[in-house]
């Protein structure tokens, strides 16, 4: 999957690392101008020299912050034509623990970060693909999210899901204006747990960074025009 994204601005939170790399370099590749987004500024300038984009770093849990950021990317790169709302790891890293052995401090930092900050991008940057007519939003979810599990990750699953939530009623209101709004299901991707884990897939391997940015650049591209409020799987076909 893919797409000619030449003339397109992505910007991409929390492109520091890991699968926000990914995504970063495969729309590169596609031909967008990429913004790198990290809360760590020198995450973000070593993701943008490997792809040739712009490090613009910036707490997405910070509405103000977002809108400034936003500005100024407009102001010296050209209109957001795509957000990928990526960044989904809280800062001080993420440590599963039962949901009886949290409490709101704990809960925060989730809904912070996985839901108040898509919101916040989203806020900051639907509004002028609307006025433009065209636009793509495509925030990173998880099959945590769609299922349970017993492994202390229920904090994580329900930011997520809200995530998934918003998504579906938010591609409603801008869909008019020519802007769709998805969603990826990542199932487990490698670094998180051991290869062996992903045997039992459909596809027998965990996912990598690559696989995922081909999944957002279709999605982010022309010809997925009429593909919105979706939830799309990309997990080896883990969770069907």
């Amino acid at each position: 999957m893919g797409g000619d994204l030449s003339g397109r601005v992505a910007l991409v939170t929390g492109a520091g690392q890991g699968v926000g790399v990914g995504i970063a370099r495969v729309l590169a590749a596609e031909g967008a101008t990429v913004v790198v987004n990290d809360l760590h500024g020198e995450r973000a300038e070593a993701t943008a020299a490997l792809v040739g984009g712009t490090a613009v770093p910036f707490d997405v849990t910070d509405l103000d912050a977002v809108r400034a950021a936003v500005e100024r990317i407009e102001g010296d790169i050209g209109p957001v034509d795509v957000l990928v709302n990526n960044a989904g790891v809280p800062a001080d890293g993420f440590v599963p623990a039962p949901f009886l052995q949290s409490g709101p401090a704990d809960w925060a930092r989730f809904v912070d970060l996985n839901l108040y900050g898509v919101m916040n991008g989203m806020h900051a940057t639907l509004p002028g693909m609307c006025a433009r007519g065209w636009g793509r939003v495509v925030t990173i979810s998880s099959d945590a999210g769609r299922t349970g599990a017993a492994i202390g990750v229920s904090l994580y699953g329900a930011s997520k899901a809200a995530a998934v939530a918003l998504t579906k009623h938010v591609a409603h209101e801008v869909g008019p204006s020519g802007v769709t709004v998805n969603c990826l299901s990542l199932g487990v991707m490698a670094g998180v747990l051991p290869e062996e884990f992903g045997a039992g897939n459909p596809i027998p391997r965990l996912g990598q960074p690559d696989d995922v940015g081909h999944a957002v650049a279709f999605l982010a591209s022309d010809g997925a025009e009429w593909i919105t409020g979706q939830v799309v799987g990309v997990n080896g076909g883990a969770l069907t």
